[in-house]
């Protein structure tokens, strides 16, 4: 495997251990970061080899001199309320600077919506379904989990609203990520029929296109 920094427009920055750079790449944005993840397999997933602890746990002590927001429990499939909703409230309460997610698609789709909805003044969902352009979006950095959706080098997202039973393929050149950290070993502890999952949407992503 060779590791490789390549940036057109989201900078990608692949291969084992290269999340070593994080502290780097997140003080070019700002101090105060809202940090997004699902269910909590980041927290079980080695940070990296020779180094101890679980992602969730480097993660949070290479940020430890940073005003970090947790918005935890994301879903696949990404929920606009509660976790776009919340995500947003967060982000403007605490005059957030950026988004760092951890996890699948599910949950940098999330944050997607979360980035454009905390530079509006109004209802997200004007956004999500394009009654309103948006003219800003918070700097988004990720750290991907999975390889599935691609969502780690596009601007777009997939959100769900389950009371009005709408899901929405919402694109935006703003919220292509700044900053894309793919470390392949986070994949190996992904289950065999989740993998087959990420396998099939990869496809199936390519075909559309």
């Amino acid at each position: 495997m060779q590791n490789f920094d390549y940036q057109t427009p989201t900078r990608l920055i692949f291969g084992e251990g290269v999340v070593e750079k994080l502290q780097k790449v997140m003080s070019a944005f700002g101090k105060k970061v809202l940090l997004t993840y699902g269910g909590g397999s980041i927290k079980k997933i080695p940070a990296f080899r020779g180094k101890a602890g679980s992602l969730y746990d480097y993660v949070r002590e290479t940020l430890k001199d940073f005003e970090v927001v947790e918005l935890s429990g994301i879903q696949p499939n990404p929920k606009y309320d509660p976790s776009v909703l919340e995500g947003v409230r967060l982000c403007k309460e605490h005059k957030v600077d950026v988004i760092l997610s951890v996890g699948g698609g599910s949950v940098l789709d999330c944050s997607k919506a979360i980035a454009a909805g905390a530079c509006y003044d109004g209802d997200p969902w004007d956004l999500i379904s394009y009654k309103v352009k948006a003219q800003a979006a918070l700097p988004i950095v990720d750290i991907i989990t999975l390889a599935a959706t691609g969502s780690e080098y596009d601007c777009g997202g997939v959100i769900s609203r389950t009371e009005t039973n709408d899901k929405i393929g919402y694109l935006d050149r703003h919220l292509f990520p700044a900053v894309s950290f793919l470390d392949p070993t986070y994949t190996f502890s992904v289950s065999r029929k989740q993998t087959a999952a990420g396998i099939a949407d990869a496809m199936n992503h390519t075909i559309e296109q």
